[in-house]
């Protein structure tokens, strides 16, 4: 069971201008394609060939660092480009919402705490919203490692690799985090996958 690329869920150029159709050209179809063909490459003939993307993360974390990158950030960019959308930002959905006001403190808190979580990751890495032991919790990671291997449910992630944000604004990662939160995050989405987690 190979892993695959999957499609854009909108067209090249539909996220700008926040995100333009060159980064997504390359961010999709050079980068995350690398991430796909080197997992596939590296998982032949080992114990994780043939288990879920899930598992393989979980299971390489520690163990298989080659395998462990090129597979976590397969899964991490699978869910990235789901988690924006054309004319996204705006509204959060009721339940949601209400969780962010409790554990969080508030919709105002919560962006300046995932933004800071961003600009904080050192080099290359991750800003992530997810949902641990009952608890909304921000964090960011290096590289490819995801809150799946901290026992969290990933809700919501961005990427923070300079791939993921050069082209559109050279070094200005805050304005790329900004522009993220408000304009670009499909807020249904985080709200199904908060559903199926809670």
């Amino acid at each position: 069971m190979a892993f695959e690329l999957n499609d854009l869920p909108y067209a090249y150029d539909a996220l700008g201008p926040y995100m333009s159709r060159e980064t997504l050209e390359y961010h999709h179809d050079k980068h995350h394609l690398a991430y796909v063909n080197n997992g596939n490459n590296l998982i032949k003939g080992t114990e994780w060939e043939g288990k879920s993307i899930e598992d393989v993360v979980k299971g390489s974390f520690g163990k298989n660092p080659a395998l462990f990158n090129n597979v976590a950030q397969h899964y991490n960019h699978f869910y990235f480009w789901k988690w924006m959308k054309p004319n996204g930002g705006g509204s959060i959905p009721g339940e949601l919402l209400k969780k962010i006001n409790e554990d969080l403190g508030g919709l105002d808190k919560f962006r300046a705490d995932f933004i800071q979580a961003g600009m904080t990751q050192f080099g290359s890495g991750w800003a992530w919203l997810s949902l641990k032991d009952g608890k909304l919790v921000i964090s960011k990671t290096p590289n490819g490692e995801n809150p799946l291997v901290a026992g969290a449910a990933p809700l919501l992630g961005v990427d923070v690799w300079e791939h993921s944000y050069y082209i559109d604004y050279r070094n200005l990662r805050q304005k790329y985090l900004e522009a993220f939160f408000d304009n670009l995050v499909n807020w249904e989405f985080v709200a199904e996958l908060y559903a199926k987690a809670g």
